[in-house]
């Protein structure tokens, strides 16, 4: 990416926000992530309007702007720097190009909404907050559970004291399978699922650091590939620098649908997230009890996924901090680094020997 664009007069008042009107927000990506964010940018966020898509699929960036009446398409993302219509972006294109396209942005004078993992690597990590600092911009990466009405409540009774000291704490992904297992690197489990994990249990442990950590991981759901580097199952112990312990634990097939679950052992109680049912309907029959489940993250978490967009626009337009900051992403990179690590050592992990 070229740091020599010229970069758009924004118009920025002088206390740093945006002068009154909808923030424009350009989309990179336009997976199935990306297509649902652009979406939630132009039909349920009244203070933004999706302003441009760049991807460099041939058509792909034309279809979904014409769909939801962007005016800007692009197939080159440096197209983006120079728009003078696009006053932030949110990227969600492949992960390793991440950090690049983060440090891009912010040279442009382009707040920043960025899908996890920002970065693959400690350093780029380093490199893209330091360019967001520099450019004075907002960075915000898409932790999406933090946004989720179970997990701020949870939240809310630690903030309070509620809950007390955290002891145990318990995070889980389990995915409603369909993966392409040619396509998983050795450490996707770890950067791409677990991640959210990982910031999960350091939301729900405030204040506090991870110090070490352990995994282990196989191919149980697709065994004929385990030769081959893959890792769809995996088991994370993390030990955090005042005391508390935490398991996480992934898997890339629950024939049941999709399932996050959350748990917090405080020295004042307990407090639980998440059940995966897609309502609290329960069908009892002579054949047994049944309830309906969730089958995809989208429907799940549709509406985090909203709010954390919506704060995104937020920081944007009033030139405030960011609610889930690139440091708070740089903390849940070097567990999971660490945790790849652990599996490739076979033994415990300290979070200040992951490799930059």
């Amino acid at each position: 990416m070229s740091k020599d664009l010229p970069t758009p007069d924004r118009s920025q008042a002088h206390d740093g926000t945006l002068p009154e009107g909808r923030v424009g927000i350009a989309l990179i990506g336009s997976g199935r992530m990306g297509a649902f964010h652009a979406e939630t940018v132009s039909l349920r966020l009244p203070h933004a309007r999706l302003a441009a898509v760049a991807d460099p699929a041939p058509g792909a960036a034309e279809r979904l702007a014409g769909t939801l009446g962007a005016d800007g398409a692009y197939t080159d993302v440096t197209q983006v720097w120079a728009d003078p219509a696009v006053d932030a972006v949110v990227i969600a294109a492949p992960a390793r190009s991440h950090a690049d396209l983060v440090v891009a942005a912010a040279a442009a004078g382009k707040g920043v909404f960025c899908e996890k993992p920002m970065a693959v690597t400690l350093a780029d990590a380093d490199r893209a907050i330091e360019a967001a600092r520099t450019a004075g911009v907002v960075l915000q990466v898409g932790f999406n559970r933090r946004f989720a009405a179970d997990w701020r409540a949870a939240r809310a009774l630690l903030d309070a004291g509620t809950l007390g000291t955290p002891r145990l704490l318990r995070s889980l992904t389990r995915d409603p399978g369909g993966f392409d297992p040619s396509r998983v690197r050795p450490d996707t489990i770890f950067l791409e699922t677990l991640i959210h994990d990982f910031d999960t249990l350091g939301f729900l442990n405030p204040g506090a650091q991870a110090v070490e950590v352990f995994a282990t991981a196989g191919a149980l759901v697709e065994p004929e590939w385990s030769d081959r580097g893959l890792l769809d199952t995996a088991v994370v112990t993390v030990r955090f620098d005042n005391g508390a312990m935490a398991v996480a634990e992934a898997c890339f097939e629950a024939a049941y649908g999709y399932d996050v679950r959350g748990e917090v052992l405080g020295s004042g109680g307990m407090a639980t997230m998440g059940d995966g049912r897609r309502t609290g309907m329960a069908f009892s029959s002579a054949a047994g009890r049944v309830v309906d489940t969730v089958r995809g993250d989208q429907e799940l978490f549709a509406d985090a996924y909203t709010a954390e967009l919506a704060a995104f626009v937020d920081a944007v337009r009033t030139g405030t901090a960011a609610p889930v900051t690139g440091e708070d992403a740089r903390a849940a990179l070097a567990i999971a680094l660490a945790a790849a690590q652990s599996v490739r050592a076979g033994r415990p992990v300290r979070i200040d020997e992951v490799e930059r």
